[in-house]
């Protein structure tokens, strides 16, 4: 058992927040209990992770995707109001880590992505900013487009869309997790094969063939469940605290 400040004094450490000018607060979002026996982790606190919480009795949750989003409207009604009433009436902690979760050096979602494909992360990476959320790094071997979709759909047990633009083959490649898909000519500029981001918007076709580079979207949830599964880990065997990721499944 630990406090809930204990907890996010840990957390907030963890991910050395102030690095980041983020969309939405980094840290404790809804406080609850004092003394926490049981986290949760997951990507995004929805209804549907706030009620398995319920349902196996956790003191708090720990997500990607939090609340209180930079432009949303700040009225708490509709279904805001319900996934924050299930928290209070449950006195159940929110954190929620979002770029931070992202770039972190061991436990992000961008290394954790990066090390599941089987991709040689460039020492450069670790020497950057934090808040540099692109990362790239070599394949140990080059494959063809199609090959390298493969492994990712193997790894991610989600088929990527892939934009190919030639048949040149694949050996350095960059990654954004989540919706990176706007950094597309950043990663280019990079001297790259290939670049893999979870989300795609319409231009981005466009913009991968104009720019001679392969594009994979990988997913958004596919990219970002990863940081909050290493995190479950982490947390299970540093604290004396039980912690459980549960996914609930999002195909985008």
């Amino acid at each position: 058992m630990i406090s809930n400040i204990t907890l996010h004094n840990y957390l907030n450490d963890l991910f050395d927040i102030t690095q980041y000018k983020d969309y939405c607060p980094n840290g404790c979002q809804l406080e609850g209990k004092t003394e926490i026996n049981k986290i949760i982790t997951g990507v995004t606190a929805c209804q549907a992770l706030l009620d398995r919480a319920v349902e196996k009795n956790a003191d708090a949750i720990i997500v990607h995707h939090g609340y209180f989003w930079k432009s949303e409207n700040p009225t708490i009604t509709g279904m805001k109001y319900q996934r924050i009433k299930t928290l209070i009436n449950n006195e159940i902690n929110l954190f929620a880590y979002h770029l931070p979760l992202d770039g972190h050096h061991e436990l992000g979602n961008n290394v954790q992505l990066g090390q599941l494909l089987d991709i040689k992360i460039d020492p450069q990476n670790f020497i950057n900013n934090k808040s540099d959320l692109l990362f790239f790094g070599e394949l140990s071997e080059a494959l063809s487009p199609e090959k390298f979709k493969q492994q990712i759909h193997q790894k991610l047990s989600r088929e990527p869309l892939l934009i190919q633009t030639s048949d040149k083959t694949i050996k350095k490649v960059v990654w954004c997790t989540g919706a990176a898909q706007t950094m597309i000519e950043q990663a280019r500029d990079m001297n790259v094969d290939a670049f893999i981001s979870g989300e795609i918007s319409e231009q981005t076709v466009h913009q991968a063939r104009e720019l001679g580079i392969h594009y994979y979207s990988a997913g958004h949830h596919a990219t970002e469940k990863l940081g909050v599964m290493a995190l479950a880990d982490h947390l299970d065997k540093q604290l004396s605290v039980h912690c459980e990721f549960i996914d609930i499944d999002n195909p985008v």
